[in-house]
């Protein structure tokens, strides 16, 4: 892969000294070039880019940085999801003000951050690390807050992932998909792209029909497990049509996970029985979808305050605890709120 290309699944970086914090600010100065965020912004998202590494370095255990492109009613953005499992922070908020120090520089990391992002997020606990996300639009601020967000990471070794997502809005319906396209490395990888595109391009209608066009539109594939999901909080219901080893979940307001049901079959390949199946999702309700790269252990009682982050910050943190480096692994995360 061209290292001056990054892919919208994005580039994984390891950041452990100043040289990978180096090439990362690199990189983003690069994007944001492509992008044309302009010399303003570009700048901006230099500054967010050596803050969120700079920390990772000096604070950080096992850090990464996702870097990726992100696009929004025909304008383009750029997005970095730094994660660690380092000392973490009792209060991000405090932390996020200028001053605000625990190792004797000025403190200003994180404010700068803030300061220069259009959207930021994050989770934070003490000994359990933290999860950054940023967004870095051609316009400052002005951002709504969104109600879906994903990441994928590939195998260890692996430069592509065969995990993938996509979402989308038509006639008014919000639609989800979460795709692990069989084994791993660049076949897989096709098998996944074949399915996002098909389900861009999809007619309108319910998920069990989207999943079964993607069954038809995959055949020259080695195929896929993937699930559809439609959240619809004005009706309190969630549809769902999964085939294959994809997990997804409702998480209500008591934390509780109700898990949710996937059919055998292999999209593309074996003729499978597509079902669709509806949940009771309310206003408070949390949708996490995961490919079989993710443990499904995790329970969300263990992260006090982590359901009232966006869908990203959710989805990062499950990848970062959850996500296993001996396969490609991907997770998705739906808010009710509109």
């Amino acid at each position: 892969m061209n290292d001056d290309v990054v892919p919208d699944r994005g580039v994984w970086y390891r950041v452990e000294s100043g040289s990978a914090a180096s090439t990362v600010r690199r990189a983003a100065e690069r994007l944001g070039a492509q992008l044309d965020l302009g010399d303003a912004r570009t700048a901006d998202l230099a500054i967010v880019a050596a803050e969120l590494t700079s920390n990772l370095v000096k604070h950080a255990d096992d850090g990464v940085l996702l870097l990726r492109p992100v696009r929004r009613d025909g304008e383009a953005g750029v997005e970095l999801v730094a994660l660690d499992t380092g000392p973490g922070m009792a209060d991000l908020t405090a932390s996020s003000q200028d001053g605000h120090s625990t190792v004797g520089t000025l403190g200003i990391g994180l404010g700068a951050i803030v300061r220069q992002a259009s959207w930021f997020d994050g989770y934070s606990r003490p000994e359990r690390g933290t999860v950054l996300a940023v967004q870095v639009w051609p316009k400052p601020g002005g951002h709504e807050r969104p109600w879906v967000g994903a990441l994928s990471r590939p195998l260890a070794g692996e430069s592509v992932s065969g995990d993938g997502y996509a979402w989308r809005i038509v006639e008014g319906r919000r639609q989800v998909l979460v795709c692990d396209g069989l084994g791993h490395g660049p076949l897989a990888s096709a098998a996944t792209d074949a399915a996002l595109d098909a389900f861009r391009k999809a007619p309108a209608g319910a998920p069990s029909t989207v999943v079964a066009h993607l069954h038809r539109s995959m055949s020259h594939t080695r195929g896929a497990a993937l699930a559809v999901a439609e959240p619809d909080p004005s009706a309190g219901v969630l549809r769902y049509s999964g085939l294959g080893n994809i997990s997804a979940a409702v998480i209500g307001a008591d934390g509780k996970r109700r898990g949710l049901v996937s059919l055998p079959g292999i999209a593309g390949h074996q003729r499978p029985s597509v079902r669709q199946y509806d949940y009771p999702f309310e206003a408070d309700a949390l949708l996490v979808m995961h490919s079989d790269g993710v443990v499904d252990r995790w329970q969300f009682a263990d992260y006090p305050g982590l359901a009232d982050r966006s869908p990203l910050v959710v989805a990062a943190t499950v990848l970062r605890d959850a996500g296993t480096r001996r396969d490609d692994a991907c997770v998705l995360a739906v808010r009710a709120w509109s």
